[in-house]
């Protein structure tokens, strides 16, 4: 009697649940990795399609000119991570750099202090309202967006006075550097490796990350709401106050007119570097990323040479578009998994 025709048993559980693990695992590490790895197939294209791309005082261009708006994106990807949003920051840096070249005049101490002093005293303000009152972020940091610009303006008679920087010292604190990099890029770099470990290994960081997952239950389970969200509001606004501070210090003046729209890239930076804008996950390292990114685009269209400044926006607009919507159907898919 022959036997070669046996049935075959029921696929073994592993093998089931193999390959859904494959995916949400690859899912995963594209939403995390996503913007490192653009980063890296854009520098590839710009050192080869561009001779002066790859050059030393090019990388140290992009890394100077990105490291203020990194320092407001750690402070943002705080923020959202814990589920809420800061439209602030944008006037809180221009409101720095005016408040430090005005306080320059009593040296390196004042010019530092009283940006952050104001720049604290907003975000915490914003922060209570948000955690105490429960009001939406959105609408209580527009709210600021516009205050704050309004508060800038009165000390500048209308952006008619320009505050020079008076301190010598302060100055070479956003003008000089070393190797070829100014001291705000290893500011910047430090603030990473601090908020890095401040976010992943403290129960702080866990706090915020339970609160944007999902606040009730973070509440149930014991976790301190308001003051995480008060702390990371104050954050915010303390790194906007800094980045804003340094920028005068380059620019040896608080100029008026800049920050418009700056908070829109910090967002932008924040969510292409993978965190939700719905919060409850993301990272450090993926933001800085996703500030490169946006300077090395910027860098390239510069270098191109028959591109405006304008086709940069609508480039990292349809940028964060393909992200957002591919963050929305990399989650949709780890959820089916």
């Amino acid at each position: 009697m022959s036997h070669s025709n046996v049935i075959a048993g029921p696929e073994p559980a592993e093998a089931r649940t193999a390959e859904p693990a494959r995916r949400e695992r690859a899912g995963r590490i594209l939403q995390q990795h996503g913007a490192l790895m653009v980063l890296m197939a854009l520098v590839v294209f710009g050192s080869v399609g561009f001779d002066s791309f790859a050059s030393g005082d090019n990388a140290a261009g992009i890394a100077v000119s990105s490291s203020f708006l990194a320092i407001i994106a750690i402070g943002m990807t705080f923020v959202i991570v814990s589920g809420g949003i800061d439209l602030s920051v944008g006037s809180l840096f221009v409101l720095g750099g005016v408040l430090a070249a005005y306080g320059s005049r009593a040296g390196i101490i004042g010019a530092l202090t009283l940006p952050l002093v104001a720049c604290g005293a907003i975000g915490l303000l914003q922060g209570l309202f948000i955690a105490r009152s429960r009001m939406a972020p959105f609408i209580v940091t527009l709210a600021g967006l516009l205050g704050v610009r309004g508060i800038m303006l009165a000390i500048s008679n209308e952006g008619a006075t320009t505050y020079l920087v008076k301190d010598k010292a302060f100055a070479a604190l956003g003008q000089h550097g070393l190797l070829g990099l100014t001291y705000p890029v290893y500011t910047t770099v430090l603030l990473g490796v601090v908020g890095i470990a401040l976010l992943q290994r403290t129960g702080f960081g866990q706090n915020v990350f339970a609160i944007g997952g999902n606040e009730d239950a973070a509440a149930l389970m014991g976790v301190p709401v308001a003051r995480t969200k008060v702390l990371v509001y104050l954050m915010s606004g303390l790194l906007a106050g800094l980045a804003g501070a340094l920028n005068a210090a380059r620019l040896s003046s608080g100029v008026t007119i800049l920050g418009i729209g700056m908070e829109l890239d910090a967002i932008a930076a924040v969510v292409i570097g993978g965190t939700l804008l719905t919060g409850g996950a993301g990272g450090l390292i993926g933001t800085m990323a996703g500030v490169l990114l946006l300077g090395v685009i910027q860098n390239l269209i510069n270098l191109a040479g028959n591109l405006t400044s304008a086709f940069q926006q609508v480039v990292s607009g349809a940028f964060l578009a393909f992200v957002v919507i591919a963050q929305r159907i990399l989650s949709r898919a780890q959820r089916l998994s």
